[in-house]
């Protein structure tokens, strides 16, 4: 049995800096009025005796857990079999960790999971919520909202409109998908199809608009509502090959859609880009670039936007040891779409 050596404490830091122990918890604790000769000390001491500050005790101190819970309001199966979630992560935690928060992932399985994610938040374990993939019919919202905790939303939640406080990043879907179906008309296609995303999110609901904002006269049996997902965009593909077996063009709302159409068209002997001209939406580059042919997409900046879900939080909650964010901030954000141009259209 080996003896473990205890922990050192508040007071071997503040007798190892020579200040008091009020001093080195300001500086532990990230509050202001040390003086920065005093704070290099505090720090040099803390490394060297390796001390760990207490979350509990520090809790008590500054009114913060730095814990942000990411709520993904999809199974399991989809969030980890779709890269864009892992894109969206990644941004999130570069921003957290940056600011020395931790994430917390809860994942929503079924109307259970809804009631569960709803009572940890309420239970005061984390300082916000950063909250994506909504549907309409989400219970999620009202469970957060009587939570009552800081959230910023990923996507611009549908029943946001005209309510204050709602804060979110999303990007431009609807300019986005207008840029793409142009870009198919301007080659001379003119029997365009759209596989659309789920209507109950916004983002399949707002490109769904640009599609029709460019084809005001589409055929409705050049439309198909699919899920996101690669066999979702197999399944739409050869609907509307059945439906319209002289479509000319197909504009996905997403890009693992788009590849899921890709293979359906190379089974049905239809070249891409001769005899169909394939557009997809995301530009995530392990999907896009290795699709066969390359992926021509629109663009946006999915690690970005998580980045900048986490910053605004962070904004919100405004600095630790105190009650309040920061006055007039944040304000949601929106932004911009590229079309990336490749083999496919």
């Amino acid at each position: 049995m080996t003896d473990t050596a205890p922990r050192p404490t508040l007071e071997a830091v503040a007798a190892r800096a020579g200040v008091s122990r009020a001093t080195v918890s300001r500086v532990v604790n990230g509050g202001d009025g040390v003086r920065e000769p005093l704070v290099a000390r505090v720090r040099r001491a803390v490394e060297e005796l390796g001390y760990v500050p207490n979350q509990a005790a520090r809790s008590l101190v500054t009114r913060r857990h730095d814990a942000v819970a990411v709520v993904i309001a999809e199974p399991e199966t989809r969030v980890f079999a779709d890269p864009f979630f892992a894109l969206q992560l990644r941004g999130i935690s570069k921003e957290l960790t940056a600011h020395d928060n931790q994430l917390v992932l809860l994942l929503t399985e079924g109307r259970d999971d809804h009631a569960r994610v709803g009572r940890y938040l309420a239970g005061g374990h984390v300082d916000g919520a950063l909250v994506f993939s909504l549907h309409l019919d989400d219970p999620l919202p009202g469970l957060i909202q009587h939570a009552g905790v800081p959230t910023v939303f990923g996507g611009r939640p549908g029943w946001s409109d005209g309510r204050s406080g709602v804060v979110y990043v999303d990007s431009d879907n609807r300019g986005g998908a207008r840029e793409a179906v142009r870009h198919l008309v301007g080659l001379g296609r003119t029997r365009i199809a759209h596989i659309t995303g789920p209507l109950d999110q916004t983002s399949a609901a707002d490109r769904l608009d640009g599609f029709r904002d460019v084809m005001v006269d589409a055929d409705p049996r050049l439309i198909v509502e699919s899920d996101f997902t690669p066999v979702g965009g197999e399944r739409a593909m050869r609907e509307l090959i059945e439906r319209r077996p002289d479509l000319d063009a197909v504009f996905a709302a997403n890009d693992l859609t788009a590849a899921g159409a890709l293979r359906v068209l190379r089974e049905r002997g239809r070249r891409v880009p001769d005899d169909v001209a394939v557009i997809g939406f995301d530009d995530m580059l392990p999907v896009a670039e290795q699709a066969d042919p390359p992926l021509t997409t629109v663009r946006q900046d999915i690690e970005e936007m998580g980045r900048l879900m986490a910053r605004l939080l962070l904004r919100r909650l405004g600095p630790r040891g105190t009650d309040e964010g920061v006055a007039g901030a944040p304000s949601s954000v929106v932004l911009p779409t590229t079309l990336v141009r490749r083999a496919s259209a």
